[in-house]
């Protein structure tokens, strides 16, 4: 069995210089669609459910389709990861049902949807700190309210994002502030607002540095050098995908995402997380709508769900690729959540926060 918390799997990839995609999954296709592009190119991986997720498939099922894929793959390292945990609760549930990892976004309030104060975000973050620590899972924090730069406003994805506006401010992390969330929460890895947002609609026009801060990014690493990053809302929406999504019937208007070019920038400053979702349903349901438009007689769901996992898994190969993950799977020996525990309370994993000044221009 390969099953791995975050924080081990992060550990190795800042050693090795390395990202790793983490791709949300709903059903059973886009679990093998992933790790059949792992398994061809040696990668670990990260699957993660949103809420969402969870209510659509049910946790009980998506338990036990994670336990296959990692029988099935026993040689690939699997982190399981709950996607923006919203309280206590959620997170508990997560890792109750196998979840090596939880995030817990305190930068919204219980509702997904309110912006939270920064003393509500360091205390609820800490709490889940505390007790995910306690059996060995891993915690990823936020700091900053992930929307667009270019209007202030979050977009919704599975009932999770803020409403209406938000400041400037709140959209880029704070790299001050950085350092002491990360000194007060104990988080394993450390997600960031830059001007990216969930969903296809990221950018009107293809981002500059206006509205794609990738100098917070930058700045934040340089602050805290030994503290691991991720990166929101990374979805690059590949202009083939949208052209052959409306080629065969769709209606998505012109839209830019995360240019692959940037992410690896952020690689090189301490991003070691990238958050995948809208590339991975675009591939599949382009692929939904050719079949539709050029067999109008199929009925056989397995039709259009085989090639769709064909483009899904093409994509994670080449992500997988483009990241520097290809050719470490087999170099990670996993660590148990127990040993993980005993490390946490020993105080061997505690951060090591190096704030550092910036550097001058």
């Amino acid at each position: 069995m390969a099953r791995i918390t975050l924080r081990q799997l992060l550990d190795h990839a800042a050693s090795h210089g390395y990202a790793v995609p983490a791709f949300n999954i709903n059903n059973m296709e886009q679990g093998i669609a992933i790790m059949q592009a792992a398994a061809e190119v040696d990668a670990p991986v990260i699957i993660q459910a949103s809420r969402g997720a969870r209510s659509y498939a049910g946790d009980l099922m998506l338990s036990h389709m994670i336990d296959a894929l990692e029988r099935t793959y026993p040689d690939i390292p699997l982190c399981m990861h709950q996607d923006h945990g919203n309280d206590e609760a959620t997170c508990a549930s997560a890792i109750a049902h196998g979840f090596t990892s939880v995030m817990m976004d305190g930068s919204l309030k219980a509702d997904a949807k309110t912006a939270a104060d920064y003393d509500y975000n360091v205390a609820i973050t800490r709490r889940v700190v505390d007790l995910a620590h306690w059996v060995g899972a891993s915690v990823e924090g936020e700091l900053g309210v992930l929307g667009s730069l270019e209007h202030g406003g979050g977009e919704q994805e599975d009932g999770h994002g803020v409403e209406g506006k938000v400041s400037h401010d709140q959209l880029l992390t704070d790299p001050d502030q950085a350092v002491d969330f990360v000194r007060a929460t104990k988080v394993d890895a450390l997600a960031i607002a830059m001007g990216t947002s969930h969903g296809a609609y990221k950018f009107s026009r293809k981002p500059d540095g206006d509205i794609l801060a990738m100098r917070v990014v930058e700045e934040i690493h340089r602050r805290l050098p030994n503290t691991h990053l991720v990166m929101h809302g990374s979805s690059s929406v590949p202009q083939p995908l949208q052209d052959m999504f409306n080629q065969f019937g769709g209606e998505m208007p012109q839209t830019w995402g995360v240019p692959v070019e940037e992410i690896v920038r952020g690689i090189k400053s301490g991003v070691r997380k990238v958050n995948i979702d809208t590339d991975c349903r675009l591939a599949m349901t382009a692929v939904f709508r050719k079949v539709a438009a050029q067999a109008r007689s199929e009925f056989d769901p397995r039709k259009f769900l085989k090639p769709a996992m064909d483009a899904m898994r093409e994509l994670c190969r080449e992500r997988f690729e483009q990241f520097g993950t290809a050719g470490h799977a087999s170099k990670i020996k996993v660590v148990p959540m127990s040993e993980m525990a005993r490390r946490y309370r020993a105080g061997e994993l505690d951060p090591r926060v190096d704030a550092r000044e910036p550097v001058a221009a």
